[in-house]
């Protein structure tokens, strides 16, 4: 029986067992050359090189201008170099006299920790002031927005041009208008005790616009609906900004927190146009900000070593600011997925 099928097949379908047979015994043109390989390169490596040479101009830049001076200045720090001769390995020698003999390291510090303490909490809150009122639907609202943000955008020259003009303690307009309304005419900037003062407010006109325009948008993100419920409950204004919007833009408070301090310790523009960096920076060096110190040791002295030494001290000091602030923000910052951090 199986060889009368055999036989049927063979009468019934000769052209395609004749098919069958060439295509089995004839190789296709494809396979002439012999058994394909596979690529050297995966796919995935392949796109990987792709997009990591498009990277490139970045990732040099990187390694050339940021991490290579990082790792230079580590070095620098414990040496004696001055450009002209090779550096000289002195150990920790530049760091014993940051804190035994340069006064005016101490001056720096405490002119930095007395910037940071008032401007800080004072710019967040400013900024923090304006993204509520600017966060209503009233007509025209882009174009306040728009002006409130313009002066960041100014340059630290023409700014701080401007406010040596404004704060002038016998022709600027701010005096004028404290007098104006019966207060005291202080010296501001010509004064060691309103110097610094000075500074925060220049630093707040120019600074609280980045940071108004991110609280904006965390406070754009606050569901309307958790609002409108806290007022159906017979909760007021405060109520619900503190019961709800507050905790909902802690992210928001945490970034700028530590944006602002980064920014508060790094303060330079406006200090070498106001108060110079020649013998004194303002008045009984009330100016003296520390990263003006860290110019003046490099670019005025060349005391490249010294230099690097008082860098690698705000580094550590920024650091560890930011990881302390980091760690107590479990204890504050709400995230709504998840509830804590």
């Amino acid at each position: 029986m199986v060889t009368g099928v055999v036989e049927t097949y063979w009468h019934l379908a000769p052209d395609r067992h004749a098919e069958d047979v060439m295509s089995n015994a004839v190789p296709s043109s494809g396979s002439q050359a012999g058994p394909s390989r596979r690529p050297v390169l995966s796919r995935q490596l392949r796109q990987d090189l792709r997009a990591y040479l498009f990277l490139s101009p970045w990732l040099v830049s990187l390694l050339v201008f940021t991490a290579y001076p990082m790792l230079a200045s580590f070095y620098f720090a414990l040496t004696r170099y001055n450009i002209l001769n090779p550096p000289e390995f002195v150990g920790l020698a530049n760091f014993d006299e940051m804190l035994r003999g340069d006064p005016l390291f101490w001056i720096a510090v405490y002119n930095t920790i007395y910037y940071t303490l008032i401007s800080v909490p004072l710019g967040l809150a400013v900024s923090l002031g304006l993204a509520i009122l600017l966060n209503f639907s009233v007509r025209g609202i882009g174009i306040y927005r728009t002006i409130f943000y313009l002066p960041s955008l100014v340059p630290v020259v023409a700014s701080t041009l401007i406010w040596l003009v404004l704060l002038n303690p016998r022709l600027g307009l701010v005096n004028a208008g404290l007098e104006a309304i019966g207060l005291p005419r202080p010296g501001w900037l010509q004064s060691a005790d309103w110097s610094k003062p000075g500074l925060i407010l220049m630093s707040l006109w120019t600074g609280v616009g980045g940071a108004m325009l991110i609280f904006l948008a965390g406070l754009q993100d606050v569901p309307q609906s958790l609002v409108d419920a806290a007022m159906i409950d017979g909760a007021n204004g405060w109520e619900r900004f503190r019961h709800i919007t507050l905790p909902l833009i802690t992210p928001t408070i945490f970034f700028n927190l530590i944006m602002g301090i980064i920014g508060s310790f790094q303060v330079f523009g406006q200090v070498l146009v106001s108060g110079g960096s020649g013998g004194q920076v303002g008045p009984l060096n009330s100016l003296l900000m520390y990263l003006v110190l860290i110019y003046r040791n490099a670019f005025r002295f060349f005391n490249m070593g010294y230099a690097s030494a008082l860098a690698l001290v705000l580094f550590l000091v920024l650091v560890l600011l930011t990881l302390l602030v980091v760690r107590t923000s479990n204890y504050w910052v709400y995230y709504e997925v998840g509830a804590r951090k």
